[in-house]
């Protein structure tokens, strides 16, 4: 007898029963009460999740009479949360209660969202809204065509006065395993094991709203290698998450600095290359109070070197980003999921986003920003998508293979008759699988790092010959001598040089100056720069020929200190510090002179 699979959503999650559909009421009820733990009394199922059409313990009506098919969601309420005074019935505006795994902490930014009203008040109107009213989006200036998530959440649990629940299910491609009833693929598959064909849809919704650069030296520091190279290049954007009020619920991705890792670039290709710091660079954000929140890569080319102005290539008569792009956009946003405690696995879509530099309609410089979907996302990580290298606005789903199973992609279009029609994504226009996100910089500017005229250079830029050394530190240290010492230690690319360097790295004696940076205490940078690490930094500054103005003023209190720091030298080849008494490099082992 051919075996279905229906779908049960509770309070816990979504659990997947096997029945029949002759099956019984009463006997398939008895399965959901095994599988979630519950006696026979203590829940309700209901066929839809506005609890009407509640399922009785029936020995008379099959599943088949009661219209339940395979793959049917069905909704499972506890007996104590089944009354009208339940704990589900209570408003969204006090959060919505969990149904991942346990101890799922969500993002700050998450949780403070989930307890808010939502609601957009027009006092010209006289009318309350939904956060997710679509007229309401569509008259903002620009239209929005993206709900935030929480507008999202909110209108599948009915709005925040209903509350609902919901559990938000990840897409799966792969076929799902421990399924004994037959060989495996590809010698056999059944429709509880195989993937559900997928239908491209254009994402109403979006898990970030806007990206802002905190002020435009990030970003011009950051074209400067396009600049003065005609490269492309690469970025990470560390930042941080907060709210944006120009959208009901809405997300913003702030951007307070760019790192850039070992890489190769051309006039039209990059490749990135293995980072061993990379691990480091995520610590030392992180204790400064940021995070990785996206990536961004140059697409420039220069039309008019006299005008200064760039080509505009990037248009919806080519493409936005292309398929190779969307495809390397999922693959970070796998990387780097949304934590959802509305989800059973913990995870939902991702806050990672993209952003391009690339010329506008203007010719000149412009920063677009953009996600791609969650069912890119899945796509991309089952190993689905392909590029078109010929046609970078077209992508490819793959075909099935004996070593790999992929399920049908569709998507719709309009035919030249203007009717609906379905078509099998080989090829598929990247466009379904792009959510653009507004990219703005503040009229106010902020400052988490502080801006220098002559800063300290940009890590792995050496191509340029901008080197990060002892030598670039003393002479940014000359150079800013008349700020106070917090000022001139808070840079980004500066912090992470004391950190990695390989001559003295300070990894496990920051945390104290990296603590005063974030929270913007002279006391404490004053307190950190008085330490014998300092010192130490010091007096390798002045064995690079570089003279600090004060340098006596500064480091340990006493001459301990300085007199150790004194006695050891550095090695003129690879700056190595070396302990006193030695002819050759401990490093290199190269002559002392």
């Amino acid at each position: 007898m051919c075996e279905t699979i229906i779908r049960v959503q509770s309070p816990d999650g979504v659990k997947r029963i096997t029945a029949t559909k002759r099956e019984t009421a009463a006997t398939f009820l008895k399965k959901v009460a095994k599988e979630f733990g519950f006696q026979n009394n203590g829940f309700s199922v209901y066929l839809n999740r506005n609890k009407t059409g509640e399922i009785t313990a029936s020995s008379s009506k099959s599943l088949h009479l009661l219209k339940i098919k395979h793959g049917d969601l069905l909704f499972l309420f506890p007996s104590n949360l089944a009354g009208p005074s339940s704990e589900m019935e209570t408003s969204a505006s006090v959060g919505l209660k969990a149904f991942g795994p346990p101890n799922v902490v969500e993002d700050e930014i998450d949780q403070y969202l989930s307890k808010q009203d939502g609601k957009i008040y027009r006092k010209s109107l006289c009318l309350v809204s939904p956060p997710f009213d679509e007229d309401y989006l569509n008259h903002l200036e620009p239209p929005v065509k993206h709900m935030s998530f929480h507008a999202y959440i909110r209108k599948l649990t009915g709005g925040a006065d209903k509350g609902k629940f919901v559990a938000l299910e990840n897409i799966s491609c792969k076929i799902k395993s421990g399924c004994e009833g037959h060989l495996p693929w590809p010698n056999g598959i059944c429709t509880k094991c195989q993937p559900s064909a997928i239908t491209l849809n254009r994402q109403k919704y979006r898990h970030v709203d806007n990206i802002m650069f905190e002020n435009h030296t990030v970003a011009d520091r950051f074209l400067d290698f396009w600049r003065k190279t005609g490269n492309q290049h690469f970025g990470y954007l560390y930042g941080r998450y907060t709210e944006h009020k120009d959208i009901p619920l809405g997300i913003r991705a702030e951007v307070a600095a760019i790192y850039e890792p070992p890489q190769i670039g051309t006039q039209n290709s990059l490749e990135l290359l293995e980072d061993p710091k990379a691990e480091v660079v995520d610590e030392i954000a992180a204790k400064l109070g940021l995070r990785k929140v996206g990536w961004i890569f140059t697409d420039l080319v220069s039309e008019d070197t006299r005008k200064g102005t760039v080509r505009y290539s990037r248009n919806k008569d080519t493409y936005f980003l292309s398929s190779e792009e969307c495809i390397t956009a999922g693959d970070f946003q796998n990387k780097h999921p949304n934590i959802c405690r509305l989800s059973p696995d913990g995870h939902f879509g991702s806050k990672f986003v993209t952003a391009v530099a690339t010329g506008g309609p203007d010719n000149q410089v412009h920063f677009e920003g953009y996600q791609v979907s969650n069912q890119c996302m899945a796509l991309v990580r089952d190993e689905c998508l392909l590029p078109c290298k010929d046609a970078p606005e077209l992508g490819y789903a793959k075909e099935s293979s004996s070593e790999q199973y992929v399920p049908d992609v569709f998507y719709k279009d309009i035919d030249k008759f203007g009717n609906e029609i379905t078509q099998l994504a080989r090829p598929l226009p990247v466009e379904y699988l792009i959510i653009d996100i507004t990219t703005t910089f503040p009229k106010d500017p902020v400052y988490t790092f502080s801006i220098s005229q002559n800063p300290f250079p940009i890590e792995n830029r050496d191509v340029l010959g901008e080197t990060q050394d002892f030598h670039s530190l003393a002479t940014y240290l000359s150079q800013n001598t008349s700020s106070v010492f917090l000022d001139t230690i808070s840079d980004f690319h500066l912090l992470l040089f004391l950190v990695t360097n390989e001559v003295m790295p300070l990894q496990d004696s920051i945390s104290l100056l990296l603590e005063a940076v974030r929270t913007r205490n002279e006391e404490l940078a004053q307190t950190w720069k008085k330490s014998e690490q300092w010192a130490t930094i010091e007096q390798l500054c002045s064995t690079v020929g570089v003279q600090l103005p004060g340098l006596h003023e500064y480091g340990a209190v006493g001459g301990s200190t300085h007199a150790a720091a004194a006695a050891m030298w550095a090695c003129q080849h690879c700056t190595f510090m070396n302990q006193p008494g030695t002819g050759h490099c401990e490093m290199c082992s190269l002559p002392r002179t």
